[in-house]
């Protein structure tokens, strides 16, 4: 059995972006146009990365203050340069054991974190404690298990009938949960109320096939890791096997898309 943790390489922000960062900025927006959260809040991001969802929430929500987490110093640097706003500060952090004041939060969001959090039901009672009465707690994550993301599960596909042994590191074995029932029972069993979930929907078309695939040889986050740990006439495989694979248009375009569960609740 591998040990599937060892390709969760998280620290590199510039490597990140290039990966998934460029996707959740779309998610972003239509997240926060979804909670319509009323101007002048007091916000908590938790796990904020590169700060995608932070800059989403200056732009769009006219926030007092944001406090923005996550536990990689990496990530916290390259999140401080792509949101220079004096309204928010970022921390390094942890989701399961919040360094906030109790009920000192007006909106308390998550982006495309959670799966990663090893207490997934701790992380979100430290967000309803931190929450003040009636505050809206809200997150999303990826649809791995019904696989959401076209761009990874063509990468699977051709990974897995080059290695079966990969299967073991496929999203949708590893967070099975992430689903709309299973994130709804998460939010419920934490404690919160008025649980709801929707799928947002984003296209994530690659200009070409080195668009798609020089994220994968950066080494952030679980196919890239995996990639990275191959040997050079495996990788070459994989390459040309995904080349061969991969649905194009005429002009040479991957047309792909990308499906996530969002989640709002509300703190009793």
């Amino acid at each position: 059995m591998r040990d599937t943790s060892r390709h969760d390489a998280w620290g590199d922000g510039d490597a990140y972006d290039a990966y998934m960062g460029r996707w959740s900025r779309r998610v972003a927006p239509l997240f926060l146009d979804w909670l319509a959260t009323p101007p002048q809040a007091e916000w908590l991001e938790v796990g904020c990365g590169t700060g995608a969802l932070s800059r989403t929430i200056v732009e769009r929500c006219d926030p007092k203050h944001l406090v923005a987490i996550e536990p990689s110093a990496g990530f916290i640097a390259r999140a401080r340069a792509n949101v220079a706003d004096d309204r928010v500060e970022f921390r390094v952090g942890d989701a399961q054991a919040l360094d906030l004041e109790t009920a000192s939060r007006d909106a308390i969001v998550s982006g495309l974190v959670l799966n990663f959090v090893p207490d997934k039901v701790r992380a979100l009672s430290e967000m309803k404690r931190v929450a003040r009465a009636g505050a809206v707690i809200a997150f999303y994550v990826w649809d791995y298990a019904g696989g959401g993301l076209e761009f990874l599960r063509w990468f699977w596909r051709v990974a897995t009938a080059l290695d079966p042994d990969a299967a073991e590191l496929t999203e949708n074995r590893r967070f099975p949960f992430a689903t709309a029932s299973g994130l709804t029972a998460l939010a419920t069993d934490a404690g919160l109320s008025t649980v709801e979930c929707i799928p947002v929907e984003v296209a994530t078309t690659f200009k070409d096939f080195d668009d798609y695939w020089t994220p994968f040889t950066l080494g952030a986050g679980p196919a890239p890791g995996y990639c990275r740990s191959l040997a050079p006439d495996a990788r070459e495989r994989l390459q040309q096997g995904l080349r061969d694979s991969l649905p194009r248009d005429a002009d040479g375009r991957i047309p792909l898309s990308a499906r996530a569960w969002a989640v709002r609740a509300l703190a009793r």
